[in-house]
């Protein structure tokens, strides 16, 4: 899908996103971006995730070297147009996990790609459905799993993923933290376009 003389770099320190990568068949390295990863207060929360990535992918583009294809991306959880970030502690994410127990949400996340001094970016959404958890599943999840570093205090891949998911209604890797169908799409389609004007 790549060609070999493109470098790819993720500037991501998630495991989910890396691995997600990885399982796409894509060699890359990892870069830290510079980003204070805040939004103005009046966007939209359907916008909010790829203004946050284009910061983040605008924080590293003057470092870029030709044929460096930057992938920058952020996840955000969004219940009754208000959005859930990431616990700071074991309060917040038994407050959040509440505030989402036998609700529907939705999870966007925004991509954002660099090449050559050309960018493109775009947004997935996905409605996950879930049932009722009661204050002991909770308090069990809080304290045995590790909600502070996910948006929304918890995973799809973990116990309230597997256990109190409902369904969903569009990308499962978008709620894991990168809509891999999407990626794989643009990516292709963003570097046949550079080779056309080549």
């Amino acid at each position: 899908m790549i060609p070999t003389h493109i470098d790819v770099l993720l500037a991501s320190a998630s495991p989910r996103r890396q691995e997600l990568l990885s399982n796409m068949g894509i060699v890359f390295s990892i870069v830290k971006h510079r980003a204070d990863e805040t939004f103005p207060p009046e966007l939209p929360p359907s916008e909010v995730a790829e203004y946050i990535a284009n910061q983040k992918a605008d924080s590293l583009s003057e470092s870029l070297r030709q044929n460096q294809l930057l992938i920058a991306s952020d996840t955000v959880v969004c219940l009754d147009d208000t959005i859930l970030g990431k616990p700071n502690n074991e309060e917040e994410a038994t407050a959040m996990l509440r505030r989402l127990s036998e609700k529907s949400h939705l999870v966007y996340t925004g991509v954002s790609l660099r090449l050559n001094n050309r960018s493109l970016s775009f947004t997935e959404e996905t409605t996950v459905y879930l049932n009722a958890m009661t204050e002991g599943e909770i308090n069990r999840y809080v304290r045995s799993a590790e909600p502070y570093d996910k948006a929304g205090g918890y995973a799809i891949q973990e116990w309230v993923g597997i256990a109190k998911i409902e369904r969903i209604e569009g990308s499962y890797t978008n709620v894991v933290g990168l809509p891999t169908a999407q990626l794989h799409k643009t990516i292709k389609t963003f570097v046949d376009e550079l080779n056309e004007m080549s």
